[in-house]
């Protein structure tokens, strides 16, 4: 393992089958789109007044995450990014993206 400084702190081991582990959880699979429970946000907190639309409620890997949001970005024309499991966008887009999320087939997808 190339990170040490997860490693501080443990203690030496000379059994050649040791493999540490660092606590960490393997990645959700992802639910199909129906399934999904997507909520669609209006927000502004920590954006200088900024209005941006959120996504969140999404469940499954970082990957397929990001593609949602790169093809919402593309669909839509506008940037945006994706962290901490919401995708965020910039302006006032719920509208759009309710529809084209549904478009997608995540018929659980609400406005709020």
């Amino acid at each position: 393992m190339s990170d040490w400084k997860e490693r501080l702190g443990v203690v030496y081991s000379t059994n050649p089958d040791f493999a540490y582990d660092t606590g960490e959880q393997a990645e959700e699979q992802t639910l199909p789109a129906d399934r999904q429970n997507l909520r669609v946000w209006r927000d502004t907190h920590g954006r200088a007044g900024k209005v941006a639309t959120v996504v969140r409620g999404f469940v499954g890997t970082q990957e397929d995450l990001e593609e949602l949001g790169r093809s919402l970005k593309r669909s839509l024309g506008v940037g945006g990014s994706v962290k901490d499991g919401e995708i965020i966008i910039q302006g006032e887009h719920r509208d759009r993206v309710t529809e084209l999320l549904l478009g997608k087939g995540y018929s659980r997808t609400k406005r709020v």
